[in-house]
């Protein structure tokens, strides 16, 4: 059973930022997951802003952030802590007295830093679906009852305050079916055209009417072409945009023109591997052939 952590300031709750553009969804799943206490799962295509909600989140409710970035090698036990042996035996061959307290070589884990936290705090686990399948399996006990045991001190390392735990997917597993059970689930869908202007104009709020509006023609353009390998994302995106306007291009050269060329300028930040390139081009061509 989740344990009930109380605090002295009524539960906050997350209305976006004026840097992050959140929809009224995201907004309700996260203000859900502080609600009910329960970590926020949150899955998406890369770009789409998942591990900026974390800090964005952390901003707004003035928590401080703690970032667990996994990777295919990460293991559960190293979110809790680490005994580091090594160092011992060659502090024990030195004949350094602190090899007498075992304390000295235990390594804080980002959970034990979140819950040693004198105040409330967002806690990013972040890629989860990097890791070995049993990873999430791992950390059911302690994410869900908020403590957990080190055996080399005997000690029972309890949360002072339940953190607001986010957990981001790229969706390239599934995840254990007891570790969805105790998670808040929101899938942040890729952004409509009049959203992405939104987020746009929290980058490049200067940008060009006109410039825009062929900028993201072309953009969902090549995001809508089957086969397509890998869909340019939002971050890809702004950075294309940084490119069009640092070179000062007019619209008409990204509108497809005959004396154009068939790929847009500066396509190398949107289309990032050669078989897309490719791709992209033949179909141009036989558009270009059926007019």
């Amino acid at each position: 059973m989740t344990k009930t952590f109380t605090s002295s300031k009524p539960t906050q709750q997350f209305n976006g930022t004026t840097s992050y553009v959140a929809t009224s969804d995201l907004k309700l799943a996260v203000n859900a997951a502080l609600k009910l206490q329960r970590p926020l799962l949150i899955k998406g295509e890369p770009g789409t802003g998942k591990t900026m909600l974390a800090e964005e989140v952390a901003s707004a409710l003035k928590m401080p952030l703690v970032q667990w970035h996994i990777k295919s090698t990460t293991k559960a036990q190293q979110g809790l802590y680490e005994y580091d042996a090594v160092s011992r035996l060659r502090d024990s061959q030195l004949g350094d007295d602190k090899v007498q307290n075992i304390a000295n070589y235990i390594v804080k884990g980002v959970l034990w830093q979140a819950f040693d936290a004198d105040e409330q705090t967002v806690l990013l686990i972040d890629e989860i679906d990097k890791a070995d399948i049993e990873f999430p399996n791992d950390l059911l006990r302690e994410i869900d009852r908020m403590e957990f045991y080190v055996y080399e001190t005997r000690e029972l390392v309890k949360a002072k305050h339940r953190p607001l735990v986010i957990i981001t997917s790229n969706n390239e597993k599934e995840l254990p079916d007891a570790f969805l059970r105790r998670c808040f689930f929101h899938y942040i869908a890729f952004p409509d055209a009049l959203t992405m202007q939104q987020i746009v104009d929290v980058h490049h709020p200067n940008i060009k009417k006109d410039l825009l509006a062929a900028a993201l023609r072309s953009f969902y353009e090549i995001r809508s072409i089957p086969g397509i390998k890998k869909k340019p994302s939002t971050s890809e995106l702004i950075d294309w945009l940084k490119l069009l306007m640092s070179e000062d291009l007019p619209p008409e050269a990204l509108r497809g023109e005959k004396d154009q060329s068939i790929l847009p300028p500066l396509h190398g930040a949107l289309l990032k591997n050669e078989q897309d390139v490719s791709l992209f081009e033949r179909l141009m061509m036989m558009n270009r052939n059926n007019r």
